[in-house]
């Protein structure tokens, strides 16, 4: 009876371990007596509980590491952001005084001087520790995949549970690994012209460059910005147009970003002399040498050549002059580019107001689809477009603004969504999308300010789950 109890619960503990399948073969038997027969064969290996154990304490080092890495890239952008208003400040001082040397004591020069090597030194500082940043982060890489190939020996050799937990652990780390180096090639190496991205995950800080170049409070209807599709030879070059009222008259064009904030234009354009080509509400953009905007009378959209120097307009077919944004008045027709084209914003009164979205054909210069969203047009702040996905913003205090709806022309859905970003001032009248360096564009009481776009990760660039 003892015998056959014993033989019983032998063979129950190897049921019970089965999953850990320590065991390399077993049988047991009863024979015609009820007498009772086992056999379990053990397996000739041991399990290394030494090696899995440094394993476990790599991947603590490799999670500080990464941890510290974060930090890293983080400080990175803030120093950006820094270090760019502090090359912008000193720009124009430099410009003050080169223009009026004789106003400035040699005290203040020297004091000048010592701030551009300031600067300076920050700059190479900065720039050694982005490599260094890289360096370490193609280290932490290697390292995670030899211990990946390491756990994978260890699973096919020995105990697949035991090995679980800790291969776990590694799979975090290769996901927060993937994290930081898509963080830090977003600031460092941005995918331009890129759609392969889950869409906006968020906005920088505001990156306010300095006061229009009218250096006028008043010019409160304005935007700014680059060609979203330049010529060769147009890639640096930047647009300025302003006035304290909606007309659209005057726009100016500067051959890179010094000349932009040094107010110095290459050529002012008047849409009003010698013909009257003057628009309305400040929803316009710069494509491929050509000026987007809404034409005053009549109530169309149009197009201005800056090489030619020639306008000419077409009607929106539906467009209604009743439903602006709600900053500005007479921002019916808002134009935008992206990776995929030239758009049009605007309502009919056969949407009730709601946003309609036209794909405009460039050559033919008229709509060639649309598409209806389920946003009311006047809610709306601003909207711009980034891979054939509308991206509406609204107000939610007098600091901070959110991207709260979104419209994906490719699926045709809608989508009510809250990406929060701070605003430099209260109220802000143009806000335009730039695929050729991924940044938005915004026109501030009167102030050039921008931002940098962070995209979300698609599933199929997310590594790879090693279980």
């Amino acid at each position: 009876m003892i015998t056959a109890f014993l033989c019983f619960f032998f063979l129950r503990s190897i049921v019970a371990f089965e999953p850990v399948d320590l065991w390399t073969g077993r049988n047991g038997t009863v024979d015609p007596g009820d007498q009772c027969s086992c056999g379990a064969f053990l397996s000739g290996t041991i399990f290394p509980m030494g090696e899995l154990v440094q394993l476990e304490q790599t991947a603590v080092q490799i999670s500080q590491k990464l941890e510290l890495e974060i930090i890293k890239v983080d400080m990175y952008e803030s120093k950006l952001t820094i270090y760019m208003e502090k090359v912008v400040n000193l720009t124009v001082v430099i410009k003050m005084m080169e223009d009026d040397p004789d106003s400035y004591s040699e005290l203040y020069i020297q004091e000048v001087k010592i701030q551009i090597k300031q600067v300076e030194a920050l700059i190479l500082e900065l720039q050694a520790s982005i490599q260094t940043s890289s360096t370490v982060l193609i280290t932490i890489r290697k390292e995670i995949t030899v211990i990946i190939v390491e756990l994978t020996k260890l699973e096919t050799k020995y105990d697949k549970n035991l090995v679980l937990v800790t291969r776990r652990e590694y799979i975090k780390l290769q996901q927060k690994l993937d994290e930081c180096e898509r963080r830090h090639n977003e600031i460092f190496n941005p995918n331009i012209g890129s759609c392969n991205h889950g869409g906006i995950s968020r906005l920088s800080k505001p990156i306010i460059s300095q006061l229009n170049a009218n250096l006028g409070t008043g010019h409160i209807y304005g935007g700014w910005g680059k060609d979203s599709h330049p010529l060769p030879g147009t890639e640096n070059r930047y647009w300025y147009s302003a006035a304290t009222t909606t007309v659209v008259r005057y726009m100016s064009v500067y051959s890179d970003y010094y000349k932009l904030i040094m107010r110095q234009a290459m050529k002012t354009y008047d849409l009003l002399s010698p013909k009257n080509w003057q628009g309305t509400g400040n929803n316009y953009i710069i494509r491929a040498n050509t000026f987007y905007y809404q034409y005053a009378s009549p109530f169309s959209m149009a197009k201005f050549n800056i090489t030619s120097q020639t306008a000419e307009y077409r009607a929106v077919s539906g467009a209604s002059s009743r439903f602006s944004y709600h900053y500005s008045d007479n921002q019916n027709l808002d134009f935008a580019a992206d990776e995929s084209g030239l758009w049009v914003m605007y309502a009919t009164e056969a949407s009730k107001g709601k946003l309609v979205l036209g794909k405009i054909d460039e050559a033919a210069f008229a709509l060639k689809q649309v598409w209806q969203t389920s946003v009311y047009k006047p809610s709306v702040g601003n909207a711009f477009m980034v891979c054939g996905v509308l991206y509406t913003t609204r107000s939610v205090d007098t600091k901070t603004e959110e991207i709260f709806y979104t419209y994906d022309t490719h699926t045709q859905k809608g989508l009510y969504v809250s990406i929060p970003f701070e605003k430099f001032q209260e109220r802000y009248t143009y806000l335009d999308y730039n695929p050729t360096d991924q940044k938005l564009y915004m026109y501030n009481n009167g102030y050039y300010v921008s931002y940098h776009v962070w995209f979300n990760q698609n599933q199929s660039n997310k590594p790879q789950v090693l279980i």
